[in-house]
């Protein structure tokens, strides 16, 4: 079964790094924010427990970080009931295939991510284009081309239940990617958030390096339907979370995340849509 695993062709590592990366940070007891060179993925599980699953995949060969991670946190050769994808960018997914290899797990995703998990389909190219900084003059050199994970990977409930993660629920947050999904946890109102919005200015190479916190939209260079993305962060500040783990940049809570979300939906053309860019098209750039 693993022949039929590939990574795209353009499959590489970047160079690309901050001040966080190899940190994790417990947002709750059995919720682990742990930062991969850039981007974030999550351990969610009790570690007195060690049943687990990893909510994304990291960077292009990241495996072994990974897996030392989730040793040291849920003992010597424990290993997740399942990977969840928010989405299937490449550091997103870097080293999706490295873990279902070494772990013979179940990947799980949105229906319309299907095409780019399975080598059907690749992303619309980034845009160097865009309002934005040293990242996104860059973003042309990222993997693009999709991965396929053949028969490892499977679609997630219809119903919003997340495999092996009973108190949370999948929403679908399209935007910037088409079937991307937030997981949401009523009970103390924890957001696993993917890149539906980010505490971090992501397409600035400093703030990138240096993890400046400020709540943002997606990642400008890889978003591709501004409209969806504005619905989608509607939708989720309704929820009204009280923590919130992010694709990109530090978890926030409490107060800052209301008031930075709230203010987020009032100005998200002023604060998340570029000013020109080839995806932006048209959306109103009015406050509400």
């Amino acid at each position: 079964m693993d022949k039929e695993m590939h990574y795209g062709s353009d499959y590489k590592y970047i160079p690309a790094t901050s001040i966080g990366s190899g940190a994790g940070i417990e947002v709750m007891p059995d919720l682990f924010c742990y930062t991969v060179q850039i981007v974030n993925l999550c351990f969610a599980g009790n570690p007195d427990h060690q049943e687990f699953v990893i909510v994304d995949a990291g960077m292009p060969h990241s495996a072994d970080e990974i897996i030392a991670v989730a040793e040291e946190r849920f003992g010597a050769n424990s290993r997740p009931k399942a990977i969840i994808l928010t989405h299937g960018h490449f550091d997103h997914v870097g080293a999706v295939i490295d873990l279902v290899k070494h772990w013979d797990v179940p990947v799980y995703a949105h229906q319309l991510e299907m095409p780019f998990l399975t080598g059907q389909k690749s992303y619309p190219d980034p845009d160097p284009t865009v309002e934005g900084g040293m990242v996104a003059k860059l973003s042309p050199l990222f993997p693009n081309e999709p991965i396929d994970l053949g028969s490892h990977v499977r679609m997630l409930a219809a119903d919003g239940t997340v495999p092996h993660m009973p108190d949370f629920k999948w929403i679908h947050t399209p935007g910037h990617t088409p079937g991307h999904i937030s997981l949401f946890r009523e009970k103390d109102r924890t957001l696993i958030a993917g890149d539906a919005f980010v505490t971090v200015k992501q397409e600035y190479l400093y703030k990138v390096i240096t993890q400046e916190q400020e709540i943002s939209g997606p990642p400008r260079y890889l978003t591709t339907d501004w409209k969806s993305a504005q619905q989608s962060v509607v939708k989720l500040e309704a929820l009204q979370p009280a923590a919130a783990v992010t694709g990109h940049g530090l978890p926030m809570s409490g107060e800052l995340l209301t008031t930075s979300l709230k203010k987020l939906v009032k100005e998200f053309a002023e604060i998340a849509v570029p000013d020109y860019g080839k995806y932006v098209g048209q959306i109103d750039r009015k406050t509400h």
